[in-house]
């Protein structure tokens, strides 16, 4: 009985923060296209820009390959969940934006989505340029210095959805349900 009350605790909180977060990037957007302008390059080396996220649905995760935990799972998961939607969700394009450009170059980023899918397009590029890009985003980063000289990277680890136009259309918060994750996918996929 405790358990089924703190599983529906759990799933309201995640749908809140779902939710507030969703609302806040409404209302930083209101007016206006989502994002600026950037060139960075993909994974092969190749230059990518704001294009990208036009014509098709897409689902963008602003991560770094040192990441322990959250972004390895949400790559995964957001591979996991684009399969599982197979053709309702053909359309729709996924994107992973290094937010530690410094050690992603195109070849680690490359490497690291190898590993978890053949779908998810990385992204890297100059240090100032992929800053630039993350904030016109709403995304937050910031280097934390660890012991011995190393660091890690603390930042947004919501799933941004945009539509055929680029536009903002939602979030998929790290840890929702997967079930609202899908449907979100969805929704977006069906362009409503």
């Amino acid at each position: 009985m405790m358990r089924t009350i703190l599983v529906a605790i759990l799933g309201i909180l995640a749908a809140a923060v779902g939710w507030l977060t969703f609302d806040w990037y409404s209302s930083q957007q209101a007016g206006r296209a989502f994002g600026e302008p950037f060139v960075l390059v993909d994974q092969n080396g190749g230059e990518i820009t704001e294009a990208a996220f036009r014509g098709a649905p897409s689902a963008v995760f602003f991560g770094f390959t040192h990441c322990p935990e959250v972004c390895p799972t949400t790559l995964f998961e957001l591979d996991g969940w684009l399969k599982q939607l197979g053709d309702e969700g053909k359309d729709i394009k996924a994107y992973f934006v290094s937010i530690d450009p410094e050690r992603d170059t195109p070849e680690v980023v490359d490497a690291y989505i190898g590993n978890v899918s053949d779908r998810i397009v990385g992204i890297t590029g100059e240090p100032e340029r992929v800053a630039a890009m993350a904030k016109s985003f709403g995304i937050y980063s910031k280097k934390v210095e660890l012991e011995g000289g190393d660091y890690t990277m603390d930042h947004t680890a919501s799933i941004l959805l945009l539509d055929r136009a680029g536009d903002f259309a939602g979030t998929i918060a790290y840890g929702e349900n997967p079930d609202n994750a899908i449907a979100k996918l969805k929704r977006l996929a069906a362009g409503a």
